[in-house]
């Protein structure tokens, strides 16, 4: 919170009520004494990440797996991009034929640099996008 790099254990119990989380002092003294890796007294970053990524990579490579399975089968030439073919065919296999408009419509919406057709990461974007609308949740 002092902008040094690492958190002392009054930092780390300010972080944690700021996450409206309020642990006592013996489980605040535990959690600081199991993510200090060097045993210095401190959480670096690394030793944050440490601690609280490996559940968090596990959720994302698995999501991301998945998201690229379903971009695959859109991408039927497998060049890495989705052209509007590509996704008027896709669309119309799944039951859902697009008239020329929607087609259009969700090329544009899509394709965020305009360069006519669709890389994985505005797919992602995209999706992420949709996801958000469904939950109810912002995503900026």
């Amino acid at each position: 919170m002092d902008s040094d790099g690492s958190l002392t254990h009054l930092e780390l119990a300010a972080l944690l009520r700021s996450l409206g989380i309020k642990p006592r002092g013996d489980e605040l003294h535990a959690l600081l004494s199991n993510m200090d890796d060097n045993g210095n007294g401190y959480i670096e970053f690394d030793e944050l990440v440490h601690a609280i990524m490996p559940n968090i990579n596990d959720n994302v490579l698995i999501n991301q797996e998945q998201l690229l399975e379903v971009f695959r089968s859109f991408d039927r030439d497998g060049n890495g991009y989705i052209t509007a073919k590509e996704l008027a065919g896709s669309m119309a296999k799944m039951g859902h034929p697009l008239t020329y408009h929607e087609l259009s419509t969700m090329m544009a919406e899509a394709d965020s640099n305009s360069d006519g057709v669709i890389s994985f990461d505005e797919f992602a974007t995209i999706m992420a996008r949709s996801a958000s609308d469904f939950l109810g949740v912002k995503v900026a």
